[in-house]
């Protein structure tokens, strides 16, 4: 393949979200395996909507989630000039023309081509102007639209999308196409072209909503002698309603910024974007960035549209339970040291930090957190249920408080009991703990579990977790003693 030029130009408009991260995704992995160039161009020429704050944010998620580019970020509204004379240049070589149509006009049109029910274009008034006319309108300053001329004829625009496969769209069915709005601004239909042609681009990836406007850009490119690119059309990301994702409608839930404020972890994040979307030729599900490079083609990309399951009732968190389980995975298996700065910062963020950490405690600090990972799906799960490990400060669920504690009438005596077995103890190990919980259990001739689970919900507010005795040895023996008296204080 000889050099291969892609890009991601989004529009900053909001914060990147999901189905524009699995876009860049794609392209950043695409040019990763082919040794390509990727560039990074804003598309900011919605002057209304296109803030700082927007493209700090997209440039900020991108960063986070590990997608380098090797070219810009290059702004749209730097060529707005270019775009005109682009177009002007259309007008020049017979691709295009002035219309001077009004609003009213082109309404009345369409509302006739509704009621005779036939499907409405442009009927190309305009085109039909002589010189003297569209000299006399100029004269007038009456405003002006510039429309791309489809070409004449039984013809049609044939490319081969690399998803999608043979598409082909007759010249009948493209209207004459507005690149140029009546106050002078070029519509994405033209900048969007005339950008990739300059940035020399010859790959397209995006998404398939993307598809409808293929054959009339490629006009464009046709026009202007420029080679056309290969197109790739990605399967949509869709809700569990099977409505379109987008900010406006689904809120924070499906922008990057809120996956990075909420524990996740960019890889595995990254990871669940490309499944939508995206099948291995294998049934693997987790890849490391260098697998991840070698598997990915643009065969394995999917039509069928995929669903993003986010669940606002869910009781843990309200995102899709399979990006859930992929974070998960890492946040288990990756290597100590690797977590371990991740979990500061978080235990910073919630005021828990204790600089012995990484001193005199480092070696229990290191500990703890590989044993309670075990049931954790995101890094503030570590300030959340984790809590208990670091601080005597902490809330107990109420469920297990239900289920374990308030349904026995005597928990408080009998833990208060479990305490001065604890205390009398001349060693605080798993097997001791154990050993005289279940002779207590025994000599109250009540279950071990209730017990066990009793002092769990204590000493820890959860209802599950670790091995109870390994729990134990982590919060420690004054503190695990200092909780069950609490406890059973209370009465």
């Amino acid at each position: 393949m000889s050099e291969v030029r892609l890009r991601f130009p989004p529009s900053p408009t909001g914060y990147l979200h999901i189905g524009g991260a699995r876009t860049a995704i794609y392209n950043w992995l695409f040019a990763k395996k082919h040794n390509a160039t990727l560039i990074l161009r804003i598309e900011d020429t919605d002057v209304e909507r296109s803030t700082k704050d927007s493209i700090d944010g997209i440039i900020d998620g991108l960063n986070w989630l590990g997608i380098n580019w090797d070219e810009g970020p290059y702004f749209q509204s730097d060529f707005i000039n270019e775009h005109i004379e682009t177009a002007h240049k259309l007008i020049e070589s017979g691709h295009a023309y002035k219309c001077f149509c009004s609003k009213e006009a082109l309404d009345a049109k369409r509302e006739t081509a509704v009621a005779a029910k036939i499907t409405y274009q442009y009927d190309r008034t305009c085109l039909k102007l002589s010189p003297e006319e569209k000299e006399a309108n100029e004269k007038q300053n009456i405003p002006y639209v510039i429309r791309f001329k489809v070409p004449d004829g039984d013809g049609s625009v044939v490319f081969e999308d690399k998803v999608y496969g043979r598409i082909e769209r007759a010249y009948r069915d493209i209207e004459d196409f507005v690149i140029v709005r009546s106050n002078g601004t070029p519509l994405y239909l033209l900048s969007n072209v005339v950008d990739d042609i300059r940035d020399r681009i010859t790959h397209i990836i995006r998404g398939q909503d993307g598809l409808g406007n293929t054959p009339r850009q490629i006009l464009i490119y046709e026009a202007l002698g420029a080679p056309v690119p290969v197109f790739s059309h990605m399967s949509l990301t869709l809700d569990p309603k099977k409505a379109k994702i987008s900010k406006r409608s689904h809120g924070e839930v499906v922008t990057v910024q809120f996956y990075k404020e909420n524990g996740f972890l960019p890889w595995a994040l990254v990871n669940f974007l490309v499944l939508l979307g995206w099948s291995p030729a294998s049934d693997q599900e987790f890849f490391s960035q260098e697998e991840l490079i070698e598997a990915f083609s643009l065969e394995g990309m999917n039509k069928a549209n995929s669903i993003f399951n986010y669940q606002k009732d869910h009781p843990k968190f309200f995102t899709d339970p399979k990006a859930l389980s992929i974070n998960a995975h890492y946040l288990q298996t990756m290597p100590l040291e690797e977590l371990a700065p991740l979990v500061k910062d978080v235990l910073q963020n919630a005021e828990l930090w204790d600089d012995a950490y990484e001193a005199d405690k480092k070696e229990w600090f290191m500990s703890t957190i590989d044993l309670i990972r075990s049931r954790f799906h995101v890094l503030t799960d570590f300030a959340g249920p984790g809590r208990t490990y670091f601080s005597d400060e902490y809330e107990m669920d109420p469920k297990p408080v239900q289920k374990n504690l308030t349904k026995h009438e005597k928990i408080g005596v009998w833990l208060g009991l479990l305490a001065e077995r604890f205390e009398s103890l001349p060693d605080f190990n798993q097997k001791e703990t154990e050993r005289v919980a279940r002779e207590l259990a025994d000599e109250l001739d009540i279950k071990p579990g209730i017990l066990i689970n009793g002092t769990r919900t204590v000493v820890t507010g959860q209802a599950a977790g670790a091995g109870l005795f390994d729990v134990l040895m982590a919060i420690g023996r004054d503190r695990v003693i200092a909780r069950l008296k609490k406890f059973s204080a209370q009465g």
